[in-house]
């Protein structure tokens, strides 16, 4: 069987590790463009899977967009058997889900049909869910809505923030991708329609979403600062300026929104209810680092307010 990969972030890296590891053939992968960086954006960082298929010697293509005849005609060359999807980052038009000669699946980092779209695993903290994992799904011209083909579940641990999930979820994938294909081989799989009446939709999620809002409760707060752990990194604001918090634990303590209650041996702040002591911090301009560092060289103390 001939693989074409579409993937873009280091989430989907195991799963083009893992075809390869299980003598599945890629023909090409297609990824993002090469994105600017810096303050002068004049620096080009390639994707990570650009990056790991050029170490595979794998032949890679990045189109602005996944369209148009040209693009097609390219894939068409590699006479792909399947198409694997992984946090690729672009909506595929149906010229191109009808390329290969079984079709496209998708590797989900969520239950489906909850949390479609482009944020799983953010909404997923957000929303206090226990239960995630990931599922495989057969692609249609829908936002994840294409049939179940396989699924694996998990267990999302109390403290976990977006960044440990996903990486979890990242192996995860990849060994739920080995095994669905498998499947498809050995002409083993089930298609499943989704209950489209169950679905949720978890958009994109940035720095505007990541602002902590104090009138929430412990527990809300401490999801939000989670969720946006490491990036964008949940924010308020001291003094006017910005602040990042990072590893939250909820306390039953009780405060004023937003007024900080103690600040040593950790950074702990009044919430709409309880309170959340937070452990690391970054102020703007700085290193992430201990609150216990931070008020050290010169933090805050308490009776100040966050906002």
């Amino acid at each position: 069987m001939q693989v074409v990969f579409f993937g873009t972030p280091a989430f989907a890296v195991p799963s083009l590790r893992a075809l390869l590891d299980e003598g599945i053939g890629v023909s090409a992968v297609v990824t993002q463009t090469d994105k600017p960086k810096g303050r002068s954006r004049s620096v080009y960082v390639p994707p990570p899977v650009k990056l790991e298929a050029e170490a595979l010697g794998l032949p890679v293509l990045q189109p602005e967009r996944p369209t148009g005849d040209l693009f097609v005609a390219s894939l068409k060359r590699y006479a792909p058997d399947l198409g694997v999807v992984v946090a690729y980052g672009h909506i595929l038009p149906e010229t191109v889900l009808s390329v290969p000669r079984l079709g496209m699946i998708n590797v989900h980092a969520s239950l489906l049909p909850r949390h479609r779209g482009a944020g799983p695993i953010q909404a997923a903290i957000l929303q206090g869910d226990v239960t995630t994992g990931v599922t495989i799904m057969q692609m249609d011209a829908g936002m994840d809505t294409g049939p179940i083909l396989h699924v694996a579940e998990s267990t999302i641990g109390p403290d976990e923030t977006a960044g440990q999930l996903t990486e979890r979820l990242g192996a995860l994938g990849a060994k739920t991708l080995v095994e669905a294909i498998t499947l498809i081989r050995e002409g083993q799989i089930h298609p499943k329609p989704q209950d489209h009446s169950k679905a949720t939709y978890a958009p994109k999620l940035g720095r505007a979403d990541a602002r902590i809002l104090w009138s929430a409760s412990a527990m809300k707060v401490a999801s939000q600062i989670r969720a946006f752990d490491p990036a964008p990194g949940a924010w308020t604001r001291l003094g006017g300026h910005d602040l990042k918090l990072f590893t939250p634990t909820t306390l039953l303590a009780q405060g004023e929104p937003g007024v900080i209650l103690s600040a040593t041996p950790e950074l702990v702040v009044g919430a709409g209810e309880g309170s959340v002591s937070v452990r690391e911090v970054q102020p703007a301009g700085r290193r992430r680092m201990l609150a216990s560092e931070w008020v050290r060289g010169g933090g805050p103390k308490p009776g100040q307010r966050l906002e």
